[in-house]
């Protein structure tokens, strides 16, 4: 217990509410401040445990009188709250430090650039169908934090993101996934993507050698790191691209994993219900952790065969408007992300790209944007960076600035066998609370043509 200690929780949204529960349970004197507004139901919450909260306004006084501070994962580290802690020296924590402090679970951690969303999910039904005793939670799901206050789960399977790895220091994870390291979120990292590499390395540390790390050979980041690191746990790496000793990998169109010098698991592609290779390498490393808890292999298969994805990820919408078809990839908020969505369309593409920029570079996307994209629906507040890098590549590009208008635009500029493609590269904040909002109104916008 941590009678008298007090501990300031800034923010008041899913991650911060369910560690003011934890907080008051374990002896805490709590205060709950956010500069924005807090959502009714998390107010309700909030007073039903009688915890003192603020919104629209940071009480500076009583914020540094705290002994510890949890530091939900959107505030950036530039706001003035978050500095004025630093000059005092006042700890700073994620929810999941915070959390892990109270619980003796397995943790399955599964961070990256790309693919941990689904990565994660895919993890958590392969535990879930194992009979497993296991909770969901990081960056997806109810807060970890509120689950270790009122459940007793023997695992967790976590997404987490770097924003939360940067506030984490005592935290261990039993099993790590590294889905791939690309540039992502910069404008929070100083434009340095050594910074941003760092961040997502930061989930090994701790780790034991009786851990386990899971990684992908196929990313070039992720190998220049782990060549320059001491790395403690159990290292298996997953591959799309080459046959491996140890890990997982394809061959001959069956997906294999093996472990400690034996096959100790096999299924066909073509039974999967993910398809693509971005999709193959998040069901090899789902698939690693899995083995690495013993889980059988007819229970992995008949989940790998169940399991349809992620909502906001290549969603399908499932009807066509006049013969195009509408793809909801509202997640794919860097440029990494909407390589892998162009491709996997074979179709022509009504591309709507654009948000809120995070120090995006879309030279990658050129070659796959001039071979598949027959027009570009810009969609954000400030479109002048997309428009001037595309203008010359893709002879279509309108300019919009809501839902409505650019799934209106996009319709228009599609024909009979199209796609169009909500895959923005950016991230939401412009316009929408955050990418499942974005993904919600995009399905609502192709209701209503």
């Amino acid at each position: 217990m941590s009678q008298n200690k007090k501990i300031t929780i800034l923010g008041a949204g899913e991650s911060g509410v369910g560690t003011a529960i934890l907080a008051l349970k374990n002896g805490y004197t709590v205060f709950v401040s956010d500069f924005g507004t807090i959502q009714d139901s998390y107010k309700e919450t909030l007073n039903k445990y009688e915890i003192k909260w603020e919104e629209g306004t940071h009480t500076y006084d009583q914020i540094l009188d705290s002994d510890e501070v949890m530091k939900s994962p959107g505030i950036p580290d530039k706001a003035p709250i978050v500095k004025a802690l630093h000059e005092k020296n006042i700890p700073i924590i994620s929810e999941l430090e915070f959390a892990a402090r109270y619980t003796d679970a397995k943790l399955v951690c599964i961070t990256g650039s790309n693919g941990k969303t689904t990565t994660t999910m895919l993890t958590y039904a392969l535990f879930k169908a194992a009979g497993l005793n296991v909770g969901l939670g990081g960056n997806i799901g109810q807060s970890f934090a509120l689950q270790v206050a009122e459940q007793n789960f023997d695992y967790y399977v976590l997404e987490i993101s770097s924003f939360q790895l940067d506030n984490m220091y005592d935290f261990k994870a039993d099993i790590a996934i590294m889905t791939n390291i690309t540039p992502d979120h910069l404008d929070r990292y100083n434009y340095e993507f050594q910074n941003y590499i760092d961040s997502k390395f930061r989930i090994l540390q701790n780790m034991t050698a009786d851990g386990v790390f899971i990684y992908s050979k196929d990313c070039p980041v992720t190998m220049k790191e782990i060549a320059k690191r001491n790395i403690i746990p159990q290292a298996i790496p997953f591959s799309t691209n080459e046959i491996l000793t140890i890990g997982g990998y394809i061959l001959d169109d069956i997906l294999q994993v093996v472990l400690k010098n034996q096959t100790t698991f096999s299924m066909d592609t073509n039974k999967l219900v993910l398809r693509g290779k971005h999709n193959y390498a998040n069901t090899l490393a789902a698939t690693i952790s899995a083995k690495s808890c013993d889980i059988k292999n007819h229970t992995i298969r008949e989940s790998l065969s169940l399991f349809k994805g992620v909502e906001h990820r290549l969603e399908v919408i499932p009807f066509q408007v006049r013969g195009v078809t509408f793809i909801n990839d509202s997640k794919a908020t860097n440029v990494n992300s909407v390589w892998y969505a162009l491709d996997s369309i074979t179709e022509p593409i009504v591309w709507i790209v654009g948000g809120q920029d995070k120090g995006n570079d879309y030279s990658e996307l050129v070659d796959l944007v001039k071979s598949r994209v027959k027009a570009i629906i810009c969609m954000g507040a400030d479109n002048s960076k997309i428009i001037s890098f595309f203008a010359g590549i893709v002879p279509i590009i309108h300019d919009t600035h809501s839902m409505r208008e650019a799934v209106e635009y996009s319709y228009k500029c599609a024909e009979k066998g199209d796609v169009v493609l909500l895959s923005p590269a950016c991230a939401s904040f412009d316009l929408f609370k955050n990418y499942m909002d974005r993904g919600i109104k995009f399905k609502d916008a192709v209701r209503n043509l």
